[in-house]
């Protein structure tokens, strides 16, 4: 089949099935505004859905609604597009009665096809053999669910190292829906050193853009570039300030040797300007030559921006952000790129097209130029963090406020007086902290062992038991922890944490006084060592979860992240800090929605709508045996969890669709950061 929008044609294959024909017909649904039609054989089966999207500031991943015999509903958040377009695989139940979608306007469906049930299992099972063991288990114990998910966690999910594959099956980004003409672009490529042939490579990409109101200047290029008159040959002048380079242009952009545009790479970045006017735009890039390896970006993440430059190519900076710099030298032409970007860190209004649109022939490494410029700014400004390596990575040491603020830790819990032990000596004797106050907010304890260790910490000035008599509530419990502190710092702490080192509340503490920061969350461990917690993906799993979970606990993550303390959009209760005055500003936690899941994301996302950042930082570790005190739920638990994701979903759906620190084209079905 060939796509109608850039003329690529999908990589065939068996995985997209048999071609089955369809109807897509409106809806009459405000969201799920439209209605796949199928042949009826297609229940009990598999199906293959690509799709198109047009290029948004903001994209929104598409929602699948399936209806089914006795009011019972399913709901799937599909992938979102990198590239040309997208493929989702899904099950199509027996009783399923319709199946709907809410795809937003320009969501184009191209092509439906159908897998057995047997199909997909082969796959899995030369793909993942221990996965189709686990899926075969679970449609012997007619456990749907756990069926479907182990086979899409095999088939329909490829890691970050089989992008070749997955790239091949998805075309190229398409032309803007609404050009930007009236645009005009200035790039600069200093070629000094670099071969003849990664300068041709990069011009040739140039010179076939779509979007023709470009100028380059180019020094250090040697004799025989091809005539352009939008090629102007010049010498690098370091004394130059930046916006004497951009001229009269409206956007402004820095190209190295080897790198090639998309053919409508500056047209969609065009677009995206002349419709939202940002400070800044950038685009998602992949590296290598040969084989390259895709760098998916966030949403504007500027505590990430900072140290591990992240943005690369292509980024546009408007020529009116660059009128508000200061009128520094560019300086020398290896360093401007590097001073340039840490200057877009302090850009507010920025977007972020999440299409692949540029190749790179290989990541420049700056760690020491940016470090060095970094350690500078930071001084002239006043800011007591420092540049600091760790593991290689360039990272932000933030020291501990002087004098330190007084930090309440606030625990729930309930007998078990093995946890509760461990927990409060841990607070106690084992954190290198100098101001801190604990309240532990008790949901009616009987084991005497817990008794007399309430009866010892009394003892303590620093110490208080707060009762809570009521039904457990765990949203409720922190509320009336968070009541009764005195601190101008609550750390919200679970009752089977475990400290590992002394300095984890310097960390949060130093992250949680910024005016800019609401939540801050830590890195946490299970008893195995390895990761548990660096930091809540909202849409993982369907609502929220944990990001590379139960990976070795020096998992660098993509673009590095899981070194440095970056956004994220929500961070786990069972550590977490948070300024007492935000605390109080959004109510605390919301105990009548979410008495036992979800208040803690819900929270971290009502501070982001006020305006406060959530920050994760791998610098404040502990151990988390993960609910190991509720077990998990059935029954009744069961039936309050799926209200309170129901309820979840429902509040926060346009950021289920889009969760701004994780890119669309990552899946949701898996807790890796895997393609889908």
């Amino acid at each position: 089949m060939t796509n109608p929008k850039d003329g690529s044609a999908p990589a065939a294959g068996a995985w997209q099935g048999r071609e089955t024909p369809f109807s897509f017909i409106a809806n009459d649904d405000p969201l799920f505004d439209r209605r796949l039609v199928l042949p009826p054989e297609v229940a009990g089966r598999w199906i293959v859905l690509r799709y198109t999207m047009p290029v948004r500031a903001r994209p929104q991943r598409p929602l699948l609604r399936l209806r089914r015999a006795r009011g019972r509903i399913d709901r799937f958040v599909l992938p979102g597009i990198a590239l040309g377009g997208a493929v989702w695989l899904g099950y199509v139940p027996a009783d399923c009665e319709g199946i709907e979608i809410a795809g937003g306007e320009g969501f184009e469906l191209e092509r439906v096809g159908v897998r057995s049930a047997r199909h997909v299992f082969a796959e899995c099972l030369a793909k993942r053999p221990l996965r189709a063991a686990g899926a075969l288990r679970a449609l012997l114990r007619r456990d749907e669910r756990r069926w479907r998910d182990s086979l899409r966690g095999a088939c329909a999910v490829t890691p970050l190292s089989g992008y070749a594959a997955w790239r091949a099956a998805r075309g190229t980004p398409p032309a803007p829906d609404k050009p930007a003409p009236d645009i005009g672009i200035r790039l600069v490529l200093a070629a000094e050193g670099a071969s003849a042939a990664a300068v041709a490579d990069t011009l040739a990409a140039l010179t076939a853009q779509s979007h023709t109101h470009w100028t380059l200047r180019l020094s250090g290029a040697e004799a025989g570039i091809a005539a352009d008159p939008r090629i102007h040959l010049t010498a690098w002048d370091p004394d130059a300030p930046a916006l004497s380079l951009c001229g009269e242009a409206d956007l402004f952009g820095i190209l190295q040797p080897g790198d090639r545009l998309a053919p409508h790479a500056l047209a969609l970045l065009a677009a995206a300007f002349h419709e939202a006017n940002p400070d800044l735009i950038y685009a998602d890039e992949e590296i290598g030559a040969a084989d390259p390896v895709p760098r998916l970006k966030p949403d504007w993440s500027p505590d990430l921006a900072r140290v591990t430059g992240f943005l690369g190519g292509p980024a546009l900076v408007a020529r009116n952000f660059l009128a508000g710099l200061p009128a520094r030298p560019v300086g020398a032409a290896d360093a401007f790129a590097t001073s340039l970007d840490l200057d877009c860190a302090g850009a507010t209004r920025v977007v972020h097209l999440p299409r692949i649109l540029c190749r790179r022939a290989d990541l420049p490494d700056d760690t020491a130029k940016r470090s060095a410029l970094l350690e500078a700014r930071l001084s002239a400004a006043g800011d007591p963090a420092r540049p600091i390596l760790r593991s290689g990575i360039l990272d932000l040491h933030r020291p501990r406020p002087e004098p330190a603020p007084l930090v309440t830790v606030v625990i729930p819990s309930r007998d078990r007086p093995d946890l509760i032990t461990r927990v409060t000596g841990d607070i106690l004797g084992r954190t290198d902290y100098p101001a801190i106050e604990l309240v532990i907010v008790d949901n009616g304890s009987t084991d005497p062992a817990v008794l007399a260790l309430y009866e010892r910490l009394r003892g303590d000035g620093r110490v208080r038991i707060e009762a809570f008599p009521q039904p457990f509530n765990f949203a409720a419990m922190v509320n009336r922890g968070a009541a009764v502190a005195r601190g101008d710092i609550l750390v919200l702490l679970n009752n089977d944490v475990a400290v590992l080192r002394p300095d984890w509340l310097d960390a949060l503490v130093a992250e949680a006084v910024r005016p800019e920061v609401g939540a801050v969350g830590a890195k946490l461990l299970y008893g195995d060592g390895r990761l548990q917690h660096a930091g809540v993906v909202v849409g993982l799993g369907g609502e929220a979860g944990h990001i590379l979970r139960r990976r070795p606990a020096d998992t660098p993550g993509h673009l590095c992240r899981l070194g440095v303390a970056h956004e994220v959009s929500a961070v786990t209760a069972a550590c977490l800090a948070v300024g007492a005055e935000k605390y109080r500003a959004v109510g605390g936690f919301d105990a009548a929605t979410f008495a036992v899941d979800f208040n803690d994301v819900d929270f971290c996302l009502r501070l982001g709508a006020a305006g406060w950042k959530t920050v994760w930082t791998p610098h404040a570790v502990l151990s988390h045996l993960e609910s190991v005190s509720r077990g998990r739920p059935s029954g009744a638990a069961r039936r309050l969890f799926e209200r309170e994701a129901s309820a979840f979903a429902e509040r926060w759906r346009d950021i289920i669709r889009h969760d701004p620190f994780y890119h669309p084209a990552l899946s949701l079905t898996t807790f890796g950061e895997d393609l889908e």
